[in-house]
């Protein structure tokens, strides 16, 4: 017997049942599987007692998971880590907060609405909810803490990236607009031990970098403002970096980001986008996942390099370079006109 799935309708349906997979991975993520098998197989009835789940049922969402290769089921019946279920625990990074605040929630219900966005053109998560992205969270902190620890943990690993594929050296004084708790700016001033910063946020969540540059003991070089970038930024910076920023907003919203920013950069300085681009072509892309994602829950999209030259050029920069660092992820680098 063939494989399941091997026509193309199999494989569509595959595809499209995908949201049972979703709601799977969540469930274990949330019950904590993958850590519980952190140090060697257990049975299902093992998991459901540490768990507090009822063994049954658990048994038929980890069947299916271990069937689509995450977890393995041996031959006695117990269940093992597979590298994918590994990214699952607590101390493996990022993934497992985006799979705990995608798969339930907010964002989750938001989805079931895509419909209406394609429709309509509204953003489905303002549908459902009746305020929008940012105003949600604002209103329900409880949610907030799971966005913000996950805002932390995509920074990390993408704040590497940038300071090992950009050459902060010449720069003295960099502006993380939009910064939120900070984590790129520690992660650049931790590599280049020269460099200043300044971490520019909505007063709501500059408390929480105010914390985070204290841990890391730079508050003698890092300073913490509020403020909207819609109004100003602080000047005084030699480059001033947006971290996932553009992609929260349509482009009328992001040259008006970019134009504020603009007043602020002076001659000689640099504008440093960091973003994903949309590859051209029909291979399979995560910035093309992640490009839905904004449709349906901040209005705002991915671009392909060509959209980010225009706005731009809106904006009074010239786009002189991107540059590949993690993936589709890129700094893209311009300077005023």
């Amino acid at each position: 017997m063939s494989a399941w799935p091997s026509t193309p309708s199999e494989q569509l349906i595959h595809l499209f049942r995908g949201f049972w997979v979703s709601q799977a991975i969540y469930v274990a993520t949330d019950l904590g599987i993958a850590d519980l098998l952190a140090n060697g197989p257990r049975t299902v009835a093992e998991l459901a007692s540490a768990a507090g789940a009822h063994a049954p049922s658990l048994y038929r969402v980890l069947r299916l998971l271990a069937s689509e290769g995450v977890f393995t089921e041996a031959e006695d019946g117990r269940f093992e880590l597979t590298p994918m279920a590994a990214t699952l625990r607590r101390d493996a990074g990022p993934v497992r907060l985006q799979v705990l605040f995608l798969g339930q929630g907010a964002t989750w219900r938001a989805a079931g609405s895509l419909a209406h966005t394609v429709r309509t053109g509204e953003t489905a998560f303002n549908h459902v909810h009746g305020v929008d992205f940012f105003e949600y969270f604002r209103e329900h902190p409880d949610e907030r803490v799971l966005f913000d620890q996950l805002m932390v943990g995509n920074t990390a690993p993408a704040g590497r990236a940038v300071a090992a594929g950009y050459d902060f050296s010449k720069i003295g004084m960099v502006v993380d607009v939009g910064g939120g708790r900070g984590a790129l700016t520690v992660g650049l001033l931790a590599a280049y031990p020269h460099l200043r910063g300044i971490v520019f946020d909505q007063p709501a969540v500059v408390a929480g970098a105010k914390e985070a540059v204290a841990a890391a003991g730079l508050s003698g070089r890092c300073e913490v403002v509020a403020g909207d970038f819609f109004a100003a930024v602080p000047g005084g910076g030699d480059a001033y970096v947006l971290k996932y920023i553009l992609h929260d907003w349509d482009d009328e919203r992001s040259v008006a980001i970019l134009r504020t920013c603009r007043r602020a950069v002076p001659a000689g300085g640099r504008l440093l986008v960091v973003e994903q681009f949309i590859p051209q072509g029909n291979a399979p892309s995560f910035a093309k996942t992640q490009d839905v994602n904004m449709l349906i829950n901040a209005g705002g999209r991915e671009r392909t390099e060509a959209e980010y030259r225009a706005l731009y050029a809106a904006a009074g920069f010239n786009l002189i370079r991107s540059i590949p660092v993690l993936g589709e992820l890129h700094v893209i680098e311009g300077i005023p006109v």
